[in-house]
């Protein structure tokens, strides 16, 4: 049974304060990267627990749990979880699969952004103009042409499953170069952003915002010299930051806090998720003008925020 405060045995010892128990289920890599020794010595400290789900086992024969943690994907296990929380509603899942489900497509996942008015908040949020090609490579060039789209291009796969493919990004310099990607898939606009990319981090009403390095701007000359498809790198990575390098300070000015903190309301609010991360760049040459380009969920953000 929980309670605050402590127990007592019945020799009038005192015994351990009870602790909140999160219950998780993660892939193996998650796992890894998230229960890290370190965080869960913290974890104990707060009178955190965190116990392993078994899903070889009914969810509803396990804990009690206060707080379900999860990234599994499959049906079968998103069915496994709507049905728990359906029939314990006084346990917190982070999150619900109908609404981490709509980030799994990058079709959907930016359309809340699309549907912000945030023009008044020290700033404007968009997104890059971007189509989606289902099928037909040789098609591509025309279809671009058609929808207005201008060339370089961001190819991304359509679905975000997880695996490393589904993260495999490129850019496309030239018209011919197109017919060569493989659908389906988005096509977004490059926007040029000066090589720097915000991720931000968004845990309840707690946001962490860090520098990444990106693609340095692309210009006409350099388009007409290197035409082609060319994988981007990733920047997901302790590894890509900028938080230490020695950048102009106009580059280097993160997002304005008040913008920062409408956005994150209000995407938590459309998207019903609380664990989260936004990418984020700012258009070369403004001060406040921003694009979302990609939202994650329960993205790996423990060393960020440990971080001072």
């Amino acid at each position: 049974m929980r309670i605050k405060g402590k127990n007592f045995d019945g020799e009038g010892g005192e015994e351990e304060e009870q602790k909140l128990v999160v219950g998780y289920a993660l892939t193996l890599k998650k796992k890894k990267s998230f229960l890290q020794p370190e965080f869960e010595r913290l974890a104990c400290k707060k009178g955190i627990l965190f116990v392993a789900i078994d899903v070889n086992l009914p969810l509803s024969g396990q804990g009690p749990f206060d707080i379900i943690l999860h990234k599994l994907l499959g049906k079968e296990w998103s069915d496994i979880v709507e049905d728990y929380r359906q029939t314990h509603p006084e346990v917190t899942v982070i999150d619900p699969p109908y609404a981490i489900q709509q980030l799994h497509n990058r079709q959907s996942m930016l359309q809340d952004v699309v549907d912000l008015n945030l023009s008044d908040f020290h700033g404007r949020v968009g997104v890059p103009k971007q189509m989606v090609i289902m099928k037909d490579p040789l098609s591509i060039p025309d279809e671009v042409a058609k929808a207005g789209l201008k060339l370089p291009l961001v190819a991304k796969p359509l679905v975000v499953d997880g695996s490393a493919k589904s993260h495999e990004l490129f850019l496309a310099c030239d018209w011919s170069s197109l017919s060569e990607l493989e659908p389906p898939l988005v096509l977004q606009e490059f926007v040029n952003h000066d090589g720097i990319l915000f991720k931000i981090y968004i845990v309840g009403d707690a946001i962490k915002v860090v520098r990444r390095f990106s693609l340095a701007n692309v210009n006409k000359c350099r388009r007409a010299k290197v035409p082609g498809i060319f994988p981007f790198p990733r920047v997901s990575s302790a590894a890509a930051s900028a938080d230490d390098a020695d950048l102009d300070p106009r580059i280097a000015e993160l997002p304005p806090k008040p913008l920062l903190e409408r956005l994150s309301k209000e995407l938590r609010h459309r998207l019903g998720l609380r664990l989260f991360n936004i990418d984020m760049i700012r258009e070369h040459g403004t001060r406040d003008i921003f694009y979302v380009i990609d939202i994650n969920y329960f993205p790996d953000f423990l060393l960020t925020f440990k971080k001072k």
